[in-house]
């Protein structure tokens, strides 16, 4: 006997395609980058603050919210795109905020950018050879940390612990440098496996 439920969950997740724009998942990652702006000049003109740090835990942890709905109703194209651009976005800007406010040193900040940089690089190069190599666990956990660093700076209950949000920035400096060595080496890999750089 067929289910219905099952039936109506099964069309809800196919209910957008890859090439679809207009979606959910899309517009929740679109709110978080035009609130992002706002949310860096806070970082910089008021360091702390209970709105400040609700706005930077709704932008952030929304993340999940949008994944969520992504795969409930279908990947797209352009989710796959907009989605870890807003968390480069987010991440890398609330790092410098907080750099300008002057509650962080530059290097660490320094380091992770380079670090995005590099990737993006290779991730273009491998892109135009048509291979895709799929953020692993240790990258998503390298975002986590830099969010965590700037979240303990805003939050008011932690603002002062300055040594806690320091330790979590050189963390996410190291797990970032890991994850883009494990990157560099999947890359690598599946180019010499295929021998045409394609998956």
């Amino acid at each position: 006997m067929n289910d219905p439920a099952a039936a109506d969950r099964a069309g809800r997740a196919e209910r957008f395609g890859p090439s679809a724009l207009l979606t959910p998942a899309n517009a929740i990652t679109v709110v978080r980058l035009l609130f992002a702006p706002f949310v860096f000049w806070l970082i910089y003109s008021t360091g702390s603050s209970w709105l400040l740090f609700g706005l930077w835990l709704a932008i952030t942890a929304s993340d999940s919210l949008d994944g969520y709905l992504a795969r409930r109703q279908g990947t797209t194209r352009s989710g796959a795109f907009l989605d870890p651009l807003a968390d480069k976005v987010l991440a890398l800007g609330g790092l410098w905020a907080v750099v300008l406010a002057g509650r962080f040193w530059w290097l660490p900040v320094a380091l992770i950018t380079a670090r995005e940089a590099l990737i993006s690089v290779f991730r273009s190069y491998w892109g135009r050879r048509g291979l895709s190599v799929p953020a692993s666990q240790v990258a998503k956990f390298k975002t986590f940390l830099q969010f965590t660093s700037v979240t303990l700076v805003v939050w008011p209950w932690t603002t002062e612990l300055t040594w806690a949000a320091d330790t979590v920035l050189w963390a996410a400096v190291v797990v970032a440098w890991w994850s883009a060595a494990l990157y560099i080496h999947a890359g690598s890999r599946a180019t010499s496996t295929t021998g045409s750089a394609s998956p």
